[in-house]
């Protein structure tokens, strides 16, 4: 938690720093303005030992401690004014900027982190950062550096009317800010604990709210609304908790500044005796006592404040301490494709500590070569794309574009030259047009009809009251799956990559669907290296070559028609399954009861 601390502190600084003159502009009003509000007692001090002489006469001097007072007053209104100005357009270009930073790095984090990370529990670490800078920020300056100013002026002041006063407040103010650290400092486990189960609270609100058809479907409503139940009361009790422990110290905090007064007091009426102190002194100390009691009594509120916020940013300060876990290359250029050659080269790979996915792994796609990947589920289809998109990093071997490893070129260079066309089209809740131009934002409004015509899309987006203006909710769930999928067809058609990869893109069509955008797709893959993942074997028949892939091998290849004469061949099984239907064991017999 210390390193985490630390790093939190070290990224707060960098963005704050890229606005010096702002920093500078509010460090200097905090000054000037509490000089101003503190010189305002001795003004005061000084108004009421005149009164006290009781001279008539000295009514002139009166009123021109008065307009000093006035004076002071409004030089303190003044540079407040300037403070809260440079304030708001400090924090919000700060806080903004902490947005961007946590996005941008966020957003460059493997396909694995996502796969291991709640959107929703990202969703709520990112939003809490910026606004734990601003409540750190406050803490530091506004309050706790505020409070070590005002103390310490008032400090100075106290020693030259009596060195007892100045020491009576000193002792009494390092006590109570040393245990208020400390009182805090043992309160942040806790609160660290409290900031991840409301992560944890807020993942699984967004889990089941993206889920929801499934508790609709399985009748799951009342099960998840006890399991939301339990998450809830444990964030009850850690926060309930929290809370008792800052009450606590509050109560602590009473008793130091009813003794603080007593003391101050039982000083400064022995040296009244003495002749030390006069009537306006006392005017003096009180006001001081009453602001030390404010910045101090509360002092140990804002020391808890800034840490619980502490803990609010340590989750999102680790991921954004955590190295990415694919990076370019040192130097890395752009990959440059003339041919669209593929090649894996005694590739191995697992993921984490899992057995071998691929072990040993050779793999060739000829340019402009349409290459049909089959095989039971878990062989390593999808791992071939995944290794071929850079989403995870080989163990050995070498991944090759036209000679290129793509280990040695920029991520965005590789993903540039390959339109995937995901099992699972997922859509960004914006209109259609914008979904589509997605994959190439430079395409005019022509283009991107041009590409939904081809996908077939068009006729469906039509039918919309709004056509291609049409927003098409969160994750595309307006659309049936098959408009889905169409619509990301006509994004790879779009994109125009030489390269295309194709993850069961028809999966989610009706017959009628399938056939038109198998039109569709043997337009977009003409002159392109083509890779094909299938379990619809029809859509892969025409193919130049049918890989066929079980447990991370080879175990065949060939056209359709040359692998169908393989004798026990796991395509010419997998064929005659889907050609003639899956056939089902007979269901057993119930045995009779015996003497009926």
């Amino acid at each position: 938690m210390k390193t985490q601390t630390k790093n939190t502190f070290k990224i707060f600084w960098r963005h704050a720093w890229r606005y010096p003159g702002q920093a500078v502009v509010l460090i200097l009003t905090i000054i000037a303005g509490n000089a101003a509000d503190l010189y305002a007692p001795l003004l005061y001090k000084r108004l009421f030992d005149t009164l006290a002489l009781g001279d008539g006469k000295a009514v002139a001097s009166l009123v021109t401690v008065l307009l000093l007072i006035l004076g002071v007053r409004l030089i303190h209104w003044l540079f407040w004014r300037v403070y809260w100005y440079t304030n708001a357009t400090f924090y919000a270009r700060v806080m903004s900027d902490l947005l961007n930073t946590c996005f941008e790095y966020l957003q460059r984090h493997s396909y694995n982190f996502f796969n291991n990370n709640f959107a929703g529990g990202l969703v709520r670490r990112v939003n809490r950062y910026p606004k734990a800078f601003e409540e750190i920020a406050d803490q530091l300056t506004l309050n706790i550096g505020q409070a070590v100013l005002r103390v310490g002026v008032i400090l100075a002041i106290l020693y030259f009317r009596h060195w007892a006063l100045a020491a009576i407040i000193f002792g009494w103010a390092v006590v109570y800010t040393a245990f208020s650290i400390w009182f805090s400092r043992y309160k942040l486990k806790y609160d660290a604990e409290r900031a991840k189960v409301d992560t944890k609270t807020t993942a699984h609100l967004a889990d089941t709210i993206a889920n929801n058809i499934n508790l609709k479907i399985f009748g799951g409503t009342l099960r998840e609304t006890e399991s939301f139940r339990g998450v809830t009361d444990e964030l009850y009790r850690i926060r309930r908790f929290t809370w008792i422990l800052g009450w606590s110290i509050d109560s602590v905090q009473g008793l130091f500044a009813v003794l603080l007064e007593f003391g101050i007091f039982y000083a400064a009426v022995g040296l009244w005796q003495q002749g030390i102190l006069t009537v306006g002194d006392f005017v003096l100390i009180q006001a001081y006592l009453l602001q030390i009691f404010w910045v101090l009594w509360d002092m140990g509120r804002y020391i808890r404040r800034m840490y619980e916020s502490i803990a609010d940013a340590a989750e999102m300060t680790e991921i954004l301490t955590t190295p990415h876990e694919i990076q370019d290359a040192p130097g890395a250029g752009n990959l440059r494709v003339t041919e669209g050659a593929i090649e894996f080269q005694d590739v191995s790979f697992r993921y984490h500590s899992k057995k071998s996915i691929l072990k040993h792994f050779d793999f060739k796609v000829v340019p402009g070569e349409r290459v049909a990947l089959i095989g039971p589920s878990g062989g390593g289809k999808s791992t071939v794309v995944r290794l071929l998109l850079r989403f995870y990093d080989i163990e050995s071997g070498a991944v090759l574009i036209d000679g290129q490893n793509i280990a040695g070129v920029t991520q965005e260079s590789l993903r540039d030259v390959i339109a995937l066309v995901p099992q699972d089209s997922i859509l960004f809740h914006r209109t259609l047009l914008e979904n589509i131009r997605y994959a190439r934002p430079s395409a005019s409004d022509d283009e991107v009809k041009e590409a939904a015509r081809l996908a077939h899309c068009h006729e469906f987006i039509s039918e919309f009251p709004d056509g291609y203006e049409t927003y098409v909710g969160e994750r595309g769930v307006k659309l049936s799956g098959g408009e889905r999928q169409r619509v990301a067809i006509a994004r790879a058609i779009l994109k125009d990559a030489p390269i295309l990869v194709l993850d069961e893109a028809t999966s989610s069509l009706d017959s009628g669907s399938e056939q038109l955008i198998q039109d569709a797709l043997k337009n977009l893959m003409k002159g392109r290296t083509t890779v094909v993942i299938a379990h619809r074997l029809s859509t892969i028949m025409q193919m130049d070559r049918i890989v066929v892939i079980e447990k991370g091998a080879i175990v065949e290849e060939g056209k359709h028609e040359e692998l169908l004469k393989a004798k026990q061949g796991i395509y010419q099984k997998l064929w005659r399954i889907q050609a003639g239907g899956f056939a089902l064991p007979p269901l057993p017999r119930r045995k009779k009861k015996q003497g009926v």
